[in-house]
């Protein structure tokens, strides 16, 4: 098996994966509370790993850089989840991010793609805002939703260099996830003035599976990036949304409208064009 083949092996599980972590932070009774223990149960199982890995010698720029981005980034898509529903924000977020991923990666740095490859991002891009068949999504969820995207798009571009800066993947993924679970909750505990740790008990075993989760899911998405291009890569993980259509309505209700059924297609035909460039 080839380098890129495992990588997009790993993306697209990293995306039905990351999906499921996205339905347990929307499904919490207080979503700020519900990060902060995903992200700190994350830093917290992997904190003994760190004396088991090399030191990221060359990469603390990149940790530093991404663990901050990280923070804003879930400061935006928990504003968007208190205002709009999962089907409709996630797609928004989840559509705008490859597309300027693959801008920056193809335009800026010059990663190579095929036109067929490119086609294949743009289709899964466009798809994932078809999704969004025709719900209304209120203004403050859809800007707080294409912000979110713009943070993903800058941590994915940040985290695809960093990893290959490491001196190995493991090293950048342990001291990565523990100093953004660092970050993250003492942001949280800030702007909630500590609101955050009476709920955290409340709602820590969903918080814990989360964190695990999270560990499993970008962990497998950072090892792909140390083997295979950013912007192809970047696109397979939107994948995920057939399985965010499949939580939405088993588990919490939502429609399976024509449009989302639609975008589903189309996002399987973009990763099939991107898979077979």
């Amino acid at each position: 098996m080839s380098p890129l083949t495992l990588a997009s092996i790993l993306m697209i599980a990293s995306g039905s994966i990351h999906a499921i972590v996205n339905a347990i932070v929307k499904g919490g009774r207080d979503k700020m509370a519900a990060r902060a223990l995903t992200d700190g149960s994350s830093a917290i199982i992997l904190l003994p790993a760190t004396l088991f890995v090399p030191w990221p010698t060359g990469a603390w720029g990149w940790i530093a850089a991404s663990a901050v981005i990280h923070g804003f980034y879930l400061f935006a898509l928990i504003r968007a989840y208190q205002i709009g529903d999962l089907s409709a924000v996630y797609p928004v977020m989840r559509g705008t991010a490859p597309l300027l991923t693959a801008l920056v990666t193809l335009g800026l740095f010059g990663e190579p793609a095929t036109a067929q490859e490119i086609a294949g991002i743009a289709i899964v891009g466009a798809a994932m805002f078809i999704m969004m068949g025709g719900r209304h999504v209120q203004p403050g969820a859809l800007g707080w939703a294409l912000l979110t995207g713009v943070f993903i798009a800058s941590y994915t571009v940040i985290d695809a260099h960093g990893v290959r800066a490491a001196p190995t993947p493991a090293s950048y993924i342990v001291w990565l996830f523990v100093t953004m679970g660092g970050v993250v909750v003492a942001m949280f505990g800030i702007v909630s003035r500590g609101a955050i740790f009476a709920s955290a008990a409340r709602q820590w075993k969903p918080g814990a599976i989360a964190g695990a989760l999270s560990i499993v899911t970008y962990g497998m998405a950072l090892w792909a990036f140390a083997m295979g291009p950013t912007a192809l890569l970047a696109a397979l993980r939107e994948t995920g949304m057939v399985t965010a259509l499949v939580i939405s309505v088993l588990c919490l209700g939502e429609r399976a409208t024509p449009g989302r059924i639609a975008g589903v297609l189309g996002i399987l035909a973009g990763a099939a064009l991107i898979l077979s460039g």
